[in-house]
């Protein structure tokens, strides 16, 4: 499967103003565009303890290598992935995934199977029996500043536990990752194996104000009716 997803965004609908956070200044591409099928590009964490994030840049086949970039959680949804061979970074489809963590669909005979009780996502069924065999990630719709079109992030594994402390503690002062600019940067980290892998950094850039936050809504609207985004392999 590609490393995007297409999904069909309703150009009308994007309100045009000069002081939201990710919004374009023009927006008036006209009736030409209307029913057109744009696609969601992807921000990657990189492999091996890497400190720059694989960003969209204006040439589609050379991505950006950034340290840190700023953006609003528009939403995430929980992903869940299943290869029976060890997975080797290419373009593979998962044997079995789940685009909400809750069911499978089996890649070979289209059962449904339901992620809590499936043997492969129990823990001890990891290689080397630690971890489970079927990976848990979350899948982030992010709008970048001077943007319009929102980003797909996958968050590994590994960093989930950062967006659930950072996600509660914004909660906590009642507050949503949608209700903020959120600076992400990488930091280098070892796994209890030894592992030298490149975790996600999340920190609160400043407040929306009640003008983006307005202007940000109708976005968030439209990225919820898509639904969610299958795992293709790509992290």
């Amino acid at each position: 499967m590609s490393n995007k997803e297409t999904a069909i965004v309703p150009t009308n609908e994007v309100p045009a103003t000069k002081e939201t956070f990710a919004l374009s200044t023009d927006m008036n591409f006209g009736d030409e565009l209307q029913g057109l099928k744009l696609v969601y590009e992807r921000i990657k964490v990189p492999a091996g303890g890497g400190l720059a994030y694989e960003v969209p840049g204006d040439d589609a086949e050379s991505p950006d290598m950034v340290k840190e970039f700023k953006a609003v959680v528009l939403h995430s949804h929980p992903v869940n992935a299943f290869y029976k061979e060890k997975f080797n970074g290419g373009n593979e489809s998962p044997d079995c995934s789940s685009t909400d963590g809750k069911m499978g669909t089996d890649k070979e005979t289209g059962e449904i199977k339901q992620c809590k009780h499936c043997p492969n996502n129990q823990w001890g069924s990891g290689e080397g029996e630690k971890g489970k065999a079927c990976k848990e990630k979350r899948r982030m719709f992010l709008l970048l500043e001077g943007n319009v079109i929102p980003v797909v992030f996958t968050l590994p594994t590994t960093s989930i536990p950062v967006f659930e402390l950072y996600a509660t503690r914004l909660l906590g002062r009642g507050k949503a990752p949608s209700r903020v600019v959120t600076k992400f940067s990488l930091k280098k980290d070892t796994s209890t194996d030894g592992i030298v892998y490149s975790k996600v950094v999340l920190n609160v850039e400043r407040d929306l104000t009640a003008t983006e936050l307005s202007s940000i809504q109708p976005i968030t609207q439209q990225v919820k009716s898509v639904g969610a985004v299958a795992d293709d392999g790509d992290e």
